[in-house]
């Protein structure tokens, strides 16, 4: 017995002792310390970011003509309806489509299309002017961005102001509490804008006008038949309509109202 008890006694205090060293080896493992983020390796010179909108021999670089010209596309719908003939002559077609009581013939696209070619057409001599004196040279790198929107500002303030009336820029220029200008070279172009609209929408009108009397006297004459007839519940514009239509085409319409819009405009092409 007292042998056992030793052995026993004697294997206790080797375990112990195992315990006791491999608790003194984990608490003298040393703790890794998190470093902190390496800065950049091949950095030199103070830093900072430097971008050149010119390309080789002062020519604009292609990445900023492709900016322009997103940015001319964006605006140009808003350009085309303010500062071109396209509202004038959208809405003279629209009136005479209405004037023939066809509500959706031809469809908006097609007045849109014929109105755009229209203006195109009559609008070339400016579009040329502005290309001359503005695109070219700034894409050959004579003129910078400033300078080639004062080139192009020209030719279109030349055929606004020739296509607008004084009594429009006084309304605007009395909206605007500003003095009034010496010429119309003076005047803003925020103010000139506007008032070429109004011009255009008025001369639209007094064309619209003129479109729609051999229209209505069509109707007239249709009614007071029908009502002589006692025909009460036959609506005149089925009657009328047809009537309407022989009239536009054998007096050819179309003809008659692109060539007074262009020659309003003192030609064009």
């Amino acid at each position: 017995m007292p042998r056992l008890a030793a052995a026993v006694l004697l294997v206790a205090l080797i375990a112990l002792a195992f315990v006791l060293l491999g608790a003194t080896g984990a608490h003298a493992t040393p703790v890794p310390t998190p470093s902190g983020p390496a800065g950049p390796t091949g950095a030199t010179g103070g830093g900072g970011i430097t971008l050149d909108i010119n390309g080789p021999n002062g020519t604009p670089s292609a990445a900023i003509v492709t900016l322009v010209g997103i940015t001319v596309l964006s605006v140009a719908p808003a350009l085309l309806l303010m500062m071109s003939s396209f509202t004038k002559i959208f809405v003279v077609l629209a009136i005479t489509r209405n004037a023939l009581a066809l509500p959706s013939i031809p469809p908006n696209q097609v007045l849109a299309g014929l109105s755009l070619f229209l203006s195109l057409f009559i609008m070339s001599p400016v579009l040329v002017d502005i290309n001359n004196s503005a695109v070219q040279p700034y894409l050959a790198g004579h003129l910078d961005f400033t300078g080639a929107m004062h080139a192009a500002e020209g030719p279109l303030r030349a055929f606004m102001a020739s296509h607008t009336r004084e009594e429009d820029i006084a309304l605007m220029t009395r909206a605007a509490g500003r003095a009034n200008p010496d010429n119309m070279s003076a005047v803003p172009l925020l103010t000139l804008i506007p008032a070429f609209m109004i011009s255009e929408l008025r001369a639209a009108f007094i064309i619209g006008f003129v479109i729609f009397v051999p229209f209505l006297v069509i109707d007239m004459v249709v009614s007071a038949a029908l009502m002589s007839m006692g025909m009460m519940m036959l609506p005149p514009v089925m009657i009328s309509l047809p009537f309407k239509i022989l009239l536009f085409v054998l007096v050819d319409g179309w003809g008659l109202i692109v060539t007074s819009l262009i020659q309003s405009y003192g030609g064009g092409g």
